[in-house]
C-alpha cells in the first residue's frame, strides 16, 4: 500500500536499535530506547501558507532524518510500525 501524507508531513520508519554494545555485550529489546533518526519513506506536497500558496519541502524521500524522542505520531501499516511527523520536527538529516 503506497501512503502520502498530506501537506508538510512525512512518513518515516525508525532505524533499527543497536542490538550490542561496543564492548559487545547483547542489550534486551526491552531496555533500549526506541531510535530517534529513521529513513523517510514518503512525503507531502509542502505546507499550505495563508494565501494559499505551498512551500515545497525541504525533506525527500530516502533521507536519513533525526526527530525528538516524543515527535510525530506511531501508526501501523501492513504490520510495519511507521510514524508520521511535521517537517518542523525534524531536527535535521544525516548524510
Amino acid at each position: 500500500m503506497k501512503v502520502r501524507p498530506l501537506y508538510d508531513r512525512i512518513l518515516v520508519e525508525r532505524n533499527d536499535a543497536p542490538e550490542k554494545t561496543k564492548s559487545g555485550l547483547y542489550l534486551p529489546s526491552s531496555s533500549s530506547e526506541k531510535p530517534s533518526q529513521g529513513t523517510v519513506l514518503s512525503v507531502g506536497l509542502g505546507q499550505l501558507k495563508e494565501d494559499g500558496s505551498i512551500r515545497p519541502m525541504q525533506i525527500q524521500e530516502g533521507d536519513t532524518v533525526v526527530f525528538g524522542k516524543y515527535a510525530g505520531t506511531e501508526i501501523k501499516i501492513e504490520g510495519q510500525d511507521l510514524l508520521i511527523l511535521r517537517e518542523e520536527d525534524v531536527l535535521g538529516t544525516l548524510n
